[in-house]
């Protein structure tokens, strides 16, 4: 938890100094009228002044962000900052947790927790300032998503390991324990498009409704799966031996895990669906 919100104040701190020190110098020195030349299209050969640009909401940090929402990678928690009329600068980041506990599957008590927090920066691109159409890259720079669980199989009950069927003891049940890892690459490269500026392009409008939709590059997911205590019996409840150290149990264990990793490993590209309210206002 402590890692992740350092990962979100040094994305929300250290990428607008970055950007700031590639931005182009403004000049404040504008150029005056020429009242006294006889060439120009104003009466008497006087030149009309030129204005001076307003320093409206394009000027860079002039206004911040925040807001909050939903995604698949949590509740999250969201700053941005202008950089010009067409870029953003934005920084999330996302927290959930889940705890499941005495649930049966497949003759199993299954205990499950799940825990999912991220923190990154993105770059959100506006083609058309005054209409919410973004392109957004970005980098989770942490990411700690993971799930673990523990499991007890039923007294006497079956399971299958890699289409072989096995028996758990009667007296001295099968137990084991799994985990799936979601951050084998970090930080990960995110890319997605939405619709709704959070810091909105016209002056009086503060409150946006921003959405998106795109994936992160996490990596494939780590998958684990290690039964540790009981006995493994013959369909008639005798011949036990330890799961732990029977040979032909885990090596079907591990073309079992092969198989798990195979059909999780799509989560390498982790979709994200994102919608949330945010508030801006001008700090100079």
């Amino acid at each position: 938890m402590k890692r992740i919100a350092f990962c979100f104040l040094f994305a929300l701190t250290a990428a607008p100094v970055a950007v700031l020190s590639q931005a182009p110098a403004y000049s404040s020195n504008l150029p005056l009228a020429d009242f006294g030349s006889s060439s120009g299209g104003g009466r008497g050969g006087v030149t009309s002044p030129i204005s001076e640009p307003s320093p409206g909401i394009d000027r860079p940090f002039s206004r911040i962000a925040i807001g909050s929402g939903s995604s698949t990678l949590g509740i999250n928690l969201t700053a941005a900052t202008n950089l010009n009329r067409y870029m953003n600068l934005r920084a999330t980041g996302s927290l959930f947790g889940y705890t499941m506990n005495n649930v049966t599957v497949s003759d199993f008590n299954v205990a499950l927790k799940l825990n999912m927090a991220s923190a990154g920066a993105s770059l959100d691109l506006y083609p058309f300032p005054r209409h919410g159409f973004r392109v957004s890259p970005g980098l989770l720079f942490c990411n700690t998503s993971h799930g673990d669980g523990t499991f007890t199989s039923q007294p006497g009950s079956s399971f299958t390991l890699n289409n072989v069927t096995f028996y758990s003891s009667t007296t001295n049940p099968v137990q084991g324990s799994g985990s799936l890892g979601l951050h084998s690459q970090n930080p990960a490269f995110t890319i997605t498009t939405g619709w709704g500026n959070i810091i909105p392009r016209r002056e009086n409008k503060h409150l946006s409704f921003p959405f998106e939709i795109g994936v992160a590059l996490i990596g494939s997911p780590a998958v684990n799966v290690a039964l540790t205590s009981g006995l493994v019996c013959t369909a008639q409840g005798s011949q036990c031996t330890n799961v732990a150290t029977d040979q032909i149990v885990q090596a079907n264990l591990q073309e079992q895990v092969a198989k798990y990793r195979s059909d999780l490993d799509p989560l390498k590209t982790f979709p994200i669906i994102s919608g949330g309210v945010a508030y801006s206002f001008r700090i100079r």
